[in-house]
């Protein structure tokens, strides 16, 4: 499988693309890179042009200001830029679910299907409050700060008593991004409310949420399956919040039937 690197956005914003035929588009999370969904690529490259964008921020992607439609507006120069169709498929994990939420409400003519993994319309203050505090400890410590929150935030107890290396390993992926681009969004973060405004939303919308979901828990989950009209949704047993990184067969499974 062939990666090509690509940037949209006169080069503000960084990618790469696999695969041939129609288009899929894949957001990462607040805690991620484009990289949490590698072990599903091979699999999405065999059937779509995958395209993942590496947020505001993230990973040689410029910084914007903070605001969810900011980054909405960003991800929506893509399809322009990219020659993605109208048809294209978005998925979205944690913080880049968010951003597709804002990105089919205010541009909802540019693309087809939405897959929301793990991923809130709004956050209730204890949420809101965890978003403050990793940004003013990046703030005030540096990025490599949050590298312990990150991995109880993105992985439950099981996986991380099995993977002991997975704290470095979210500090290496911490390392690559802005400490303004992770404030930014953690501000976004916190203000954004969506949830009056999914009803709005006419597009298939396939909603997945992995069952010991810490940052995401499934009742916010669920919140949008409830919300947008004809939304489905499918919870995966003993995951947490990135299961394309956590649980790829779980997830290829929890999606296959609505990608085709």
């Amino acid at each position: 499988m062939e990666l090509n690197s690509v940037t949209f956005a006169d080069g503000r914003l960084t990618a790469v693309q696999a695969g041939a035929g129609a288009d899929l588009l894949i957001v990462h999370s607040l805690l991620a890179d484009r990289a949490a969904f590698d072990p599903v690529l091979p699999w999405l490259a065999r059937r779509f042009r995958v395209t993942l964008v590496n947020l505001p921020g993230f990973h040689g992607s410029a910084c914007i200001a903070p605001g969810i439609e900011g980054y909405a507006d960003r991800l929506a120069s893509v399809f322009v830029a990219g020659g993605l169709s109208k048809e294209t498929i978005v998925i979205g994990n944690g913080f880049g679910g968010t951003a597709a939420i804002s990105m089919a409400l205010r541009h909802g003519d540019k693309f087809g299907k939405l897959v929301l993994s793990d991923v809130a319309a709004g956050f209730p203050p204890e949420g809101r409050k965890a978003f403050e505090v990793m940004a003013a400890k990046v703030e005030s410590e540096g990025i490599g700060s949050v590298a312990t929150i990150s991995a109880n935030r993105v992985f439950h107890d099981a996986y991380l008593a099995a993977h002991p290396g997975a704290i470095e390993e979210r500090r290496r992926v911490l390392l690559g991004i802005a400490p303004e681009g992770f404030i930014a969004a953690c501000r976004s973060l916190m203000s954004a409310d969506l949830t009056p405004q999914l009803g709005s939303i006419r597009k298939p919308t396939r909603v997945v949420c992995g069952a010991l979901d810490a940052a995401t828990p499934p009742p916010l989950c669920r919140l949008l399956a409830e919300k947008i009209p004809g939304a489905t949704y499918v919870e995966l047993p003993g995951c947490g919040h990135c299961p394309p990184l956590e649980q790829p067969d779980a997830f290829i499974k929890a999606v296959e039937d609505f990608l085709a």
